[in-house]
Parts: structure tokens; sequence; C-alpha cells
């Protein structure tokens, strides 16, 4: 079996090095943007600003065959699963924010963990 992601647009954050990327996410952070591609632009209808939703984003350049890593902070080893870390099999990203803002395909956030022009995998209503 084999899964295919189709990026459905990009995330645009004030983040150029890892170095200026938060650790973590903060909903009181910079304000970042959601720009779908034009074909799923019409997948925006029915969300509203303030609501929560669940965004998916696939991080670049990580290490996807370790499985322990040193907690941050407390430097023991755990579980990578047990982890935020990027440094997974599939490097995939989530946060549940509140949206700010829609205006022509773009989705206005705050707060976001991910570099400039990080791929945007997926968007859904948080449960």
């Amino acid at each position: 079996m084999k899964a295919v992601l189709e990026p459905i647009g990009y995330i645009n954050t004030p983040y150029k090095t890892l170095k200026d990327c938060p650790k973590n996410i903060d909903l009181n952070g910079l304000i970042c943007q959601l720009i779908l591609n034009p074909e799923y632009i019409e997948g925006l209808s029915g969300l509203k600003p303030g609501q929560r939703i669940l965004i998916l984003y696939w991080l670049d350049n990580t290490n996807r065959s370790i499985m322990q890593q040193k907690k941050r902070g407390v430097g023991k080893m755990c579980g990578t699963f047990s982890l935020r870390s990027p440094h997974r099999p599939n490097p995939i990203g989530a946060a549940t924010l509140p949206i700010e803002k829609i205006e022509k395909g773009i989705v206005t956030v705050k707060g976001l963990d991910c570099l400039d022009g990080t791929s945007l995998i997926d968007i859904k209503p948080a449960i």
C-alpha cells in the first residue's frame, strides 16, 4: 500500500529559517496565511472567522528514520510518537487554531510553527 498526498496549497509565515521558527503552536503568535491552490478555494465555503480548524502540513528536511529522540527541556529519550518533533516517519505537522479571516482563497490564522512555503496538506473543522 502506498499513500499519495497532494498539497492543497502552501503556508505563508514570517519564518525563513529553523532558528527563527517557534518550537510550538502559539495562539497569540504571528500572523500566518494558508494560501490555497485555485482548484481548492471553493472547498473553503462553510468555514467562518472564529471557527477552530485543524491544519495539516508537510515538514520538509526531516530525518524520517528516528524512532527515539531526546525530549526538549528534559534530555530524556522518548519514542518519536510521544513527541511533536518533525523527525518522524511521516513528517506531518498539525495545529488547531481559530480562523482570523478568510479572503480570496487565503485563510489567516495566528501562531503556526512552520517555515514559510511549507506545503499545506489539509484543513478540517476542529473537533
